[in-house]
């Protein structure tokens, strides 16, 4: 595939410093997006990206969601960038502007490559995997915390070939990070779910950067407990455990300590003192959590993989209890948190 055209579907945090690497590497990228304020802020100004080292200015092409219908020419491949509970209606969106070779690649958290699969076809749905992070808290403005040459993506087809559609995506993502193609991306993205467990939820109930509420006292058991359990559901669901974030076979310990280490991995390569997590940013925004891609999905296999997740279920409720306004993002909800583990120990 020659000179793709591109669509990014979702320009946050996320989406839009990754589809201004692709454009300043002189690639046909489309911003589509559903906040109207930040669409109009980048076609007046451009999308400011402040990165550690620099702040880059780049002209985009940007749209709203509800102009999907205006479009006419298709697009090659289809990079989503939404909240995991917006997949299913965005892939729907764009399904008219596909066509048979068109890929939808996920730049998402969680599973969403089913959900894909079920609306464009096997053969469209492509996963992928990010270490990166970035926050967005005004109109056409990011700041992407680590820039490419610190940041990790995967990419893969749900069969694990490599198409040309699936290389051309790898090739378009590769300007923005060090790019892998694994042999299963399904596992791939297991082990990024395994990393996200134990920092999405309880550092968004603590209202509190990723690396401050792992420092918290009596916190990092109980985020290492959810990370554990995360990883004996993978493994009950016959999940492969494998390098991913810049590791290699032989960081990959035979036990769930392999868990902790991503955890780690995390906290070291990809957070800085500033990092706030996707859930606690919605929540700042006061909008819904992915609560399902994380502890929900953990708990809601626990069935089928034949393991408990009490650990996750407990995290889950307080995070639940956020959402419904029972409870306020806090540092104080530690003391909810390790007082449930404490019970959950103690019950054996």
């Amino acid at each position: 595939m020659t000179s793709p055209r591109i669509a990014i579907l979702g320009t946050g945090a996320n989406g839009a410093p990754i589809g201004a690497d692709m454009i300043r590497a002189g690639l046909d990228v489309t911003f589509i997006e559903q906040w109207p304020d930040h669409v109009e802020a980048m076609r007046a100004n451009g999308l400011t990206v402040h990165l550690p080292h620099e702040t880059q200015n780049t002209p985009v092409t940007a749209y709203h969601f509800c102009q999907v219908a205006e479009l006419r020419a298709p697009f090659d491949i289809v990079f989503t960038s939404v909240k995991t509970y917006d997949t299913r209606w965005v892939t729907e969106l764009i399904k008219p502007l596909l066509h048979d070779t068109s890929i939808v690649v996920g730049l998402q958290n969680g599973m969403t490559i089913d959900a894909v699969a079920d609306i464009v076809g096997p053969h469209r749905s492509v996963g992928a995997v990010l270490g990166i992070a970035a926050n967005m808290f005004e109109p056409g403005v990011v700041t992407r915390q680590f820039g490419p040459d610190e940041t990790w993506l995967a990419v893969g087809s749900l069969d694990g070939t490599i198409t040309p559609a699936v290389q051309a995506a790898a090739d378009a993502l590769a300007h923005a990070g060090h790019v892998e193609i694994p042999d299963n991306i399904r596992d791939a993205k297991w082990m990024k779910l395994i990393a996200n467990i134990p920092e999405m939820l309880p550092s968004a109930i603590l209202n509190v950067p990723l690396l401050t509420a792992a420092g918290i006292e009596g916190m990092r058991p109980v985020m290492d407990a959810a990370a554990r359990e995360a990883y004996h559901v993978a493994i009950g669901l016959g999940i492969n455990m494998i390098p991913v974030l810049g590791k290699t076979a032989a960081d990959v310990p035979n036990s769930d300590q392999y868990a902790v280490d991503l955890l780690e991995t995390i906290l070291e390569s990809f957070s800085r003192p500033d990092t706030r997590v996707a859930v606690l940013q919605d929540w700042d925004k006061g909008r819904r959590g992915e609560l399902d891609a994380f502890s929900g999905y953990i708990v809601s296999k626990q069935t089928a993989a034949g393991v408990k997740t009490p650990v996750n279920a407990m995290i889950l409720d307080i995070a639940q209890r956020v959402e419904n306004g029972e409870i306020a993002p806090d540092p104080k909800n530690a003391e909810l948190m390790i007082r449930g583990y404490n019970e959950i120990l103690a019950r054996g």
